[in-house]
């Protein structure tokens, strides 16, 4: 116990028994000591429920008061509780200043923030920015379901995917068709989710600029590229045997230049598609494409195997869905030494789905480099990828192929072990197989069991 509170509680306990004291001398006198006493006690009882009093009048005050004065181990407690007081009121004006304070930065921000009770999806607060980009007025819609006001976005199917609930990046905007915006989902409590829009109008209109850039440069190159070829088709290296090295350089130069100007085109056309087609295609005569593929790229220096295991075929585009693979295959091919081995697998997924995979024991892609080895033109090693003749945007283009087929891909990858890159399609992806196609591949095919 404090000094002041244990001086206090002295003082009155000295008091108290003062006053009883003297209550037993005067009752002595008047020869009537149990009636005094029990008067003073009364009265004893009657001071102290008074204190009481005060002090629950004190504790009930909405208006400020002034501290107590005075001694005693009431006016003691009046002064505790008084402190206490003074500091809950204290703490409560940082806190109401603090969240005032959160409150003018969210209203603040130029991103559309929304507060969303989690089981019910219903609007809990937004800020000024959700007005003119997602059409939520106050104080119309606080309390409103968030699905309804956003129509017609999905936001009630995204919203009940919770916290893997991936980002919508291209959304028009339901107050304004004119805006385009990116939708993220932040789970911050087990009851309230926050949804943030971003006006994303200006970078889709850039990214549209660079796509048309890319692809109208890219095929304004084709011409003089066909130019060029024709010219060093006529010449004959035997008319001039010492031009015969620079023409051959020119030749290799010229066929890379024009593969990368067919990537890039391939890339824009890729970047410029919201779906794909959807027609049977038949995986065993894919495979048996790829192998071949395969073979022609390696000479003879790789050993190529087919492990066969869905008896599936898939539901997309033949042409993109053969464009992917074979940059898988061709990388494979470049990228892993004489003597090696390329497996390319295809079996049922986990998930009811199917997987494509690429397997090598090439040099491998440190680990550093796996999560940018999909950008255009990104390198693991410029002089290994110049000399193996690739353009950098294989992988870029397999990116884009499987996100048009809602597919994935997954990059497994140790230095001097070699890589899998795998396919993974969901089960809305996968049919069952025409034995048809099984009956008509070669004799060099096999399919694993």
């Amino acid at each position: 116990m404090p000094a002041r509170a244990r001086s206090a509680w002295t003082k009155t306990l000295g008091q108290l028994l003062l006053i009883l004291a003297l209550a037993v001398v005067v009752g002595l006198l008047v020869g009537q000591p149990w009636p005094v006493l029990t008067a003073a006690a009364l009265g004893v009882v009657a001071w102290h429920y008074w204190k009481l009093r005060g002090v629950l009048l004190r504790l009930t005050a909405r208006q400020r008061l002034d501290p107590p004065t005075g001694d005693g181990i009431w006016n003691e407690l009046d002064r505790l509780l008084h402190r206490g007081q003074q500091e809950m009121r204290s703490r409560k004006r940082r806190l109401v200043a603090m969240l005032r304070a959160y409150r003018a930065a969210a209203a603040a921000l130029p991103d559309a923030i929304v507060v969303v009770e989690r089981n019910s999806q219903r609007v809990q607060w937004f800020n000024e920015a959700a007005t003119p980009l997602l059409g939520l007025r106050y104080p119309r819609d606080i309390g409103a379901a968030l699905g309804e006001r956003l129509q017609p976005l999905p936001i009630s199917r995204w919203l009940a995917a919770g916290r893997n609930a991936e980002p919508l990046m291209d959304t028009p905007s339901p107050a304004n068709s004119d805006l385009r915006l990116s939708l993220r989902l932040i789970p911050y409590s087990d009851e309230l989710w926050m949804l943030v829009a971003r006006d994303v109008s200006k970078l889709m209109r850039l990214e549209q600029m660079r796509r048309d850039f890319v692809a109208n440069v890219s095929h304004e190159l084709r011409t003089p590229l066909t130019v060029v070829h024709g010219y060093l088709d006529m010449l004959d290296p035997a008319d001039q045997p010492e031009w015969a090295p620079m023409l051959a350089e020119m030749q290799r130069q010229s066929q890379r230049m024009t593969q990368l100007v067919e990537d890039l085109l391939t890339l824009s056309r890729l970047e410029a598609q919201d779906t794909v087609v959807d027609e049977s295609v038949a995986m065993a005569p894919m495979l048996a494409t790829l192998k071949r593929e395969a073979e022609a790229l390696s000479h003879q220096r790789h050993t190529i195997v087919i492990e066969d295991q869905a008896a599936l075929d898939l539901w997309g585009s033949t042409k993109e869905l053969h464009s992917a693979f074979s940059n898988l295959v061709g990388n494979a091919v470049r990228y892993t030494p004489a003597g090696g081995s390329i497996t390319i697998g295809f079996r049922r997924d986990d998930d009811g789905g199917a997987l494509l995979s690429v397997r090598d024991s090439g040099y491998g892609i440190p680990a550093a480099h796996l999560p940018r080895i999909t950008e255009r033109f990104y390198r693991v090693s410029t002089s290994r990828s110049r000399e193996s003749g690739g353009t950098g945007l294989g992988l870029s283009i397999v990116k884009h192929v499987l996100n048009l087929h809602q597919a994935r891909l997954e990059i497994e990858s140790e230095v001097g072990r070699g890589s899998m890159f795998s396919c993974h399609f969901g089960a809305e992806r996968v049919h069952p197989r025409d034995q048809s196609h099984e009956q008509a591949m070669p004799p060099s095919y096999a399919v694993g069991k």
